[in-house]
């Protein structure tokens, strides 16, 4: 099937690649445009676009995909089909109604629940114990199409974003070759989706990252787990941001603390959340210093009896 395939992050990689070796025409990738990154400030190529130059497809990297000329370059390429997997864009009915077979979007959960730009994100955060990819059929509205096919996996205990985006994008992949299948086929099935069971999956800010040490030691360790690698997991110690690079949920009953404060406990590093409950910070950064275990902490600042985190946040 003639394909344009349109999507930017690691997530999408392993989708463009399996169309390839299923021996789909994939007639071009369309992509976001190169962005600065790291202390340097380079020019970084998105990892679908590494992906398409070694595979020897043409790239594509409009600004904005709606705007006249890419909707005329998209439909010279005549596609039978377009897949969209992370792109980072909103697609406009004008490109839509381009491919015969409409556009096919790989989904990173069981919609209708976490429609949105961060659904791993969000899973992990909000304590779901699984969720799963879904094919749909893109439409007008924000992940609101028709449902294609579904796969569920189980969200593992200490798993983070990354880890789990991991296992999921295969999935995708798998599922997105089995739904190309069915429209080739004439099998296909779709399932309308309800409306009134959706949540919503927002972009990540950076204040989604502050650590609230009202909530339990087990919601604070979900969100921890859910915004890696950003916004990570942050509070405040002595006026300073204080960033939690690894944690864990203490394996025995610790002594109760008030939220937020801030003890050690044969080496240990424990803060106070809610409900009576502690995290255990196993390596931290304060802003501007290098990641520090625990007890390299401990070594370089001697706790009072009153030390409390996220003071005048």
């Amino acid at each position: 099937m003639r394909i344009v395939f349109l999507g930017t992050p690691e997530f999408a990689v392993p989708s463009l690649k399996t169309l390839v070796v299923a021996g789909h025409d994939v007639r071009a990738v369309f992509t976001q445009p190169d962005r600065p990154k790291g202390r340097g400030n380079q020019l970084a190529q998105s990892p679908v676009k590494a992906a398409a130059i070694g595979l020897g497809i043409d790239v594509q990297q409009p600004e904005r995909i709606r705007r006249p000329e890419n909707v005329e370059l998209l439909r010279s390429l005549r596609a039978e089909l377009m897949v969209v997997v992370g792109y980072g864009q909103i697609i406009p009915q004008t490109i839509i109604d381009l491919p015969a077979h409409g556009i096919l979007n790989v989904h990173a959960s069981l919609l209708p629940k976490y429609r949105g730009a961060a659904p791993i994100q969000w899973a992990i955060a909000n304590g779901e114990t699984e969720t799963g990819v879904t094919i749909m059929q893109i439409d007008a509205g924000l992940d609101t199409g028709d449902m294609l096919l579904k796969g569920t996996l189980a969200i593992g205990p200490d798993e983070t974003a990354p880890e789990l985006s991991g296992r999921l994008a295969p999935l995708g992949a798998a599922l997105l070759i089995e739904a190309i299948k069915a429209l080739e086929n004439r099998t296909v099935r779709r399932e309308k989706q309800n409306n009134a069971e959706a949540t919503h999956a927002p972009i990540l800010k950076k204040e989604d990252g502050r650590i609230d040490w009202s909530q339990t030691a087990h919601a604070i360790y979900d969100r921890f787990r859910g915004f890696q690698p950003w916004p990570g997991a942050y509070t405040t110690f002595r006026g300073q941001q204080l960033t939690i690079t690894q944690a864990a949920l203490p394996e025995k009953d610790v002594r109760l603390l008030d939220a937020g404060a801030l003890y050690s406990e044969n080496r240990r590093l424990l803060a106070g959340c809610g409900d009576g409950t502690a995290l255990e910070l196993k390596e931290v950064q304060l802003a501007g210093k290098r990641r520090m275990p625990a007890e390299a902490f401990l070594n370089g600042y001697k706790l009072s009896q009153d030390e409390r985190l996220g003071v005048n946040q």
